[in-house]
């Protein structure tokens, strides 16, 4: 089966946006067995996306275009598949109702322009949105005047806001696809997720004992980001669930304890999730991340139940005034050193009595190291009432990255220890 994603936006074409359709979308689709053949972005032009609606139709048993269904002179991507179709576009009453409504409802007037999101192209499904005023469309197109012989594709088109087309997907999509374009084959695909070492040696480890499965049919692919590398293996057809089973352990046997999730598990969901089994509590201490760590955790429903503070204490007062290291270790050893990382540690678990205490303490960059301590060197400290962690790191990147990194080190330091006393 062919799969084509189009997604509109000139933001996109011009870096103001991220594409995050892209990736979620191509996630959403494996899973149900759609594998995303091709992808382009187009800019906001009546001329580019007809022009690769044109084409993927000419090509693709599934088309799915995301964005241009809004009120605004940019909005695009509706009134051109209906002329593309030849397809008249109709004012749908229900969807005018629900545009009305969302106004309605937080009291404030309906714009006119509004209005046109509830035209609506001849024979199209109409897809809620519960979240926004633009709904979903979906048409077979039947015959196909771009394709050989005429032959049918289903063409979706989504809205651009994330918040309104994930949750249409979801309810309203896959759903539909299940129903109408049942793939032709099983995939089965699983995401190992490892942190603490790096692409290439996580290949040298498991691609020889991989190397059977990869004959049989396996798909194995990397994936590597600061402080992390996924590692993916897929199978299709009838052995495809065998091949990812077996494949998954392997992964596992030959990586260990680097694997620290599934799919798209984050690291700090997994701290939360196991300090939460435990009834157990955390305090941060951070430096050089600034916050960091505070605010991963943080964007994890249930993380209040956990997380007792995080201290962003940058200035060496800062470190003294509320964390309670001695000057005389600042003066001895300098900021960025094991014993400052200690008492960091063990102050936040002291003022705040978490089971355990996390510091960090290191020189971002681009300036401020010496031939000792150059740029990119880390401290990590964890306390707990029965042991003390001290880990050393040296991450040589961008202000950011460095950031990132230094996170998932500090948070892997956690999950380790919390393990280990299991």
């Amino acid at each position: 089966m062919v799969v084509e994603l189009i997604n509109t936006g000139s933001e996109l074409m011009l870096g103001r946006v991220l594409n995050t359709h892209q990736q979620w979308l191509y996630r959403q689709l494996a899973d149900l067995g759609y594998v995303v053949t091709r992808q382009v972005a187009v800019a906001d032009t009546a001329r580019e996306i007809e022009q690769a609606v044109r084409e993927a139709l000419a090509r693709a048993d599934l088309v799915v275009t995301t964005g241009g269904l809004g009120p605004t002179s940019d909005d695009l991507t509706r009134d051109l598949i209906a002329q593309l179709l030849a397809k008249n576009l109709r004012e749908d009453a229900a969807v005018l109702a629900h545009i009305k409504e969302f106004f309605e409802v937080r009291q404030r007037p309906m714009p006119e322009r509004t209005r046109v999101q509830a035209l609506v192209p001849e024979g199209a499904l109409v897809l809620a949105n519960p979240h926004g005023t633009a709904p979903g469309l979906a048409m077979e197109v039947r015959p196909n005047p771009f394709r050989n012989e005429g032959r049918p594709s289903w063409l979706i088109l989504l809205p651009g806001p994330p918040r309104e087309l994930r949750p249409m997907f979801i309810a309203s999509v896959a759903p539909l696809l299940r129903r109408v374009l049942p793939p032709a084959s099983v995939f089965v695909c699983r995401t190992l997720r490892t942190t603490g070492i790096g692409e290439s040696v996580v290949q040298e480890k498991i691609g020889g004992p991989l190397e059977r499965l990869v004959g049989a049919g396996l798909e194995v692919g990397y994936c590597s980001r600061p402080g992390q590398v996924d590692v993916r293996v897929a199978g299709r057809g009838g052995q495809g669930e065998r091949l990812v089973v077996e494949a998954e352990g392997v992964v596992r046997a030959r990586l260990g304890s680097h694997i620290f999730g599934v799919e798209i598990e984050e690291l700090e969901e997994v701290i939360i999730r196991l300090l939460t089994e435990r009834k157990q509590t955390l305090a941060l201490a951070e430096s050089c991340t600034g916050g960091w760590i505070t605010n991963l955790l943080t964007n994890v429903p249930g993380a209040s139940a956990v997380l007792l503070a995080g201290l962003v204490t940058y200035s060496n007062a800062a470190k003294q005034k509320f964390l309670g290291v001695r000057a005389k270790t600042l003066a001895q050893h300098g900021a960025v050193s094991q014993a400052v990382a200690r008492e960091m540690a063990q102050g936040a678990r002291l003022r705040t009595k978490a089971d355990y205490a996390l510091s960090v303490t290191g020189i971002a960059g681009p300036t401020g190291g010496t031939p000792d301590k150059p740029v990119g060197t880390v401290f990590i400290g964890l306390a707990s009432e029965v042991e003390f962690g001290l880990e050393q790191h040296f991450n040589p990147y961008d202000r950011e990255t460095f950031k990132q990194v230094t996170a998932q080190q500090a948070l892997d330091l956690l999950r380790q220890t919390v393990l280990g006393g299991s």
